[in-house]
Parts: structure tokens; sequence; C-alpha cells
């Protein structure tokens, strides 16, 4: 193993343990598991906050790093 594959493990590990509390900490749009579990019982529907833009952008953020680390594995694998 490479020093560079060690690194973008390191970093999709990150990553992806960075993603689960992102994903779940964005709230329902109601019509799927969250209204079965009172998430629908809200009144600001359609609104959306400074937090909640903040936080779309900081999970698409980590999303993409996520995506492109897995492909530069890919990458570095298949030159290996």
């Amino acid at each position: 193993m490479t020093a560079l594959t060690i690194a973008l493990q390191v970093v999709l590990v990150g990553a992806s343990l960075l993603l689960i509390p992102l994903v779940l900490l964005h709230k329902g749009k109601g019509g799927g598991l969250s209204d079965m579990f009172g998430g629908g019982i809200t009144s600001s529907a359609g609104s959306s906050g400074v937090a909640e833009r903040n936080l779309n952008r900081i999970t698409i953020g980590v999303s993409l790093v996520w995506a492109i680390v897995i492909v530069l594995l890919g990458l570095v694998e298949r030159v290996s």
C-alpha cells in the first residue's frame, strides 16, 4: 500500500463517518418515514432557514469529496 492509498482511505472513512450525521440532521420533507414517526407535525414545511441551507451546502460538499475520493481510489488501484 502506498502512502497515497492510505491517505485516500483515511479521507474516505472520515467523509463517510461525517456524512451519516449530516444526512440524519436534515428535516423530513413529508410523505415518507418521517411522517410515520411524527415528523410531519411541524408547521414550517416550506420555509428553509439559514441553518438548513448551510447544512445542505456542507452535506453536498462532503458528499462530493466522498465521491471524488472513491474515483481516485479506483484510479490508484487500477494503475497499481
